[in-house]
């Protein structure tokens, strides 16, 4: 009996979940990612001389959002609202890798997330693009659920 060939997902076909509410149309979802510090540690009467290394604190990296402008506002008033201060506002982002029949694959939950960024679309008047706006959001946790 042979073992299947598992091939890999694709990565253009997500869906994006923010406090429990699909949002459609994002066309870039980028920077999941998450190190952890290495602290160095000797003990003052150790033969050794080589430091112990040792886990220290957890780091998560920025996600960054990118999506063609619509008359929708949503995720720019978001930004606003915690430049007032409003960071309660901090929500659980579920992202989605589905294959190509639209089956869920894949899934990571983004937790305490809050716009720390937000970029306009450029524009020129030569150009044939979709206007793109982008939003960054900090996070306090990044979690592969399925």
């Amino acid at each position: 009996m042979s073992t299947p060939v598992l091939y890999p997902y694709r990565k253009f076909r997500f869906k994006l979940e923010i406090a429990g509410l699909q949002v459609a149309a994002f066309s870039e979802v980028s920077g999941f990612d998450a190190s952890i510090d290495v602290v160095e540690y000797r003990d003052g009467n150790s033969a050794d001389m080589t430091a112990r290394k040792l886990p220290g604190l957890v780091k998560y990296g920025n996600i960054t959002f990118k999506w063609g402008l619509t008359d929708n506002k949503e995720m720019y008033e978001w930004l606003i609202n915690a430049a007032k201060g409003d960071v309660k506002q901090a929500a659980t982002i579920t992202i989605t890798l589905m294959n190509e029949g639209g089956e869920d694959k894949a899934s990571w939950q983004v937790i305490n997330a809050w716009p720390v960024k937000y970029t306009a679309p450029d524009f020129s008047s030569t150009a044939s693009e979709i206007a793109i706006e982008t939003l960054e959001v900090a996070h306090e946790g990044l979690t592969r659920t399925a």
